[in-house]
């Protein structure tokens, strides 16, 4: 069965996409945390941080860049923002599918857990 963001890249699922090139795909998220709240996911399936093999270094460094020039773009480089994974269920992880968290636009707590 696929998970709710492969049925997002696929269309099958409507989102409200920011940025999409032939690695990945960033959108709004559903439930916004922060005034900036973007998902930034791999078009490539890999289900957690523990999942990453040697071959995705490129496309993780592909979307480390994608997050930079997102928050620029969105406005929210110059005054801080954060960049979230989790991984696992203690994590917080609730979709099986790599994706990045990018929030900014107001004061963010630490710790944040």
């Amino acid at each position: 069965m696929s998970t709710i963001f492969k049925r997002i890249i696929d269309r099958e699922i409507p989102a409200d996409v920011v940025y999409e090139d032939d690695q990945c795909l960033a959108f709004r998220d559903v439930s916004p945390q922060a005034p900036v709240h973007v998902l930034v996911i791999p078009k490539k399936e890999i289900a957690s941080v523990d999942a990453i093999g040697d071959e995705d270094a490129a496309l993780l460094g592909h979307i480390w860049l994608v997050i930079g020039k997102l928050a620029r773009e969105l406005g929210v480089a110059d005054g801080g923002y954060r960049v979230v994974t989790n991984c696992g269920k203690l994590g917080g992880q609730s979709v099986d599918h790599l994706h990045f968290h990018l929030l900014g636009g107001r004061q963010l707590d630490w710790p944040p857990g």
